[in-house]
């Protein structure tokens, strides 16, 4: 099982740089790294709709309304990161306005990517590309090298298409329900 301080180290290997014990060691790489490890985590995290990371949750409307436009309007979730999916929509059209999604509905069934911070729960290819991506992010500040900062994101973004097909081959495909849009056409 990784940690936040084995993806950290993760990350500064691939830079060659010395091993962090703490983000409260003090030092720049320490520094950096309680810096940036949440920011890059949630960046990932957004990037796809990793198994690991979704929830599925029932919104109910808050008591204020939109301006104009729509009926209600549904608070997001406080660790909400990217909404996946909606089911049930009667009409089929929303907004994602303002932490909020605004709909002509009276309940959203939801799927989303939410704040996954234990990183027990982190797929092996996700440590690897959320490592890569924090690489890419220290690469300059700690070896001031443009190269090792090019090398960092070509090591990122191959890590990411493995990590993602890895990912959504593990779940069948997902049928979506169609829209009158789609319906008219046929």
């Amino acid at each position: 099982m990784a940690s936040v301080i084995d993806i950290c180290n993760k990350a500064l290997d691939k830079l060659g740089q010395n091993p962090i014990i703490s983000l409260a060691d003090g030092n720049k790489a320490a520094n950096l790294c309680a810096r940036n490890w949440p920011l890059v985590r949630d960046q990932v995290l957004r990037e796809h709709p990793w198994n690991f990371a979704m929830k599925r949750a029932i919104l109910a409307p808050s008591t204020d309304t939109p301006a104009w436009g729509f009926e209600n309007q549904f608070p997001l979730p406080a660790d909400w990161l990217r909404l996946s999916e909606i089911r049930d929509l009667s009409t089929g059209e929303y907004q994602v306005e303002s932490n909020t999604i605004l709909a002509n509905s009276d309940a959203l069934y939801v799927r989303y990517i939410f704040r996954q911070e234990d990183p027990n729960k982190y797929d092996a290819l996700f440590v690897d590309a959320v490592a890569s991506c924090l690489a890419v992010e220290l690469a300059e500040p700690l070896t001031q090298s443009t190269q090792k900062k090019q090398l960092a994101m070509q090591m990122y973004a191959e890590s990411l298409v493995a990590a993602k097909r890895i990912d959504g081959q593990e779940n069948p495909p997902v049928e979506y329900e169609e829209d009158d849009w789609i319906k008219v056409r046929y």
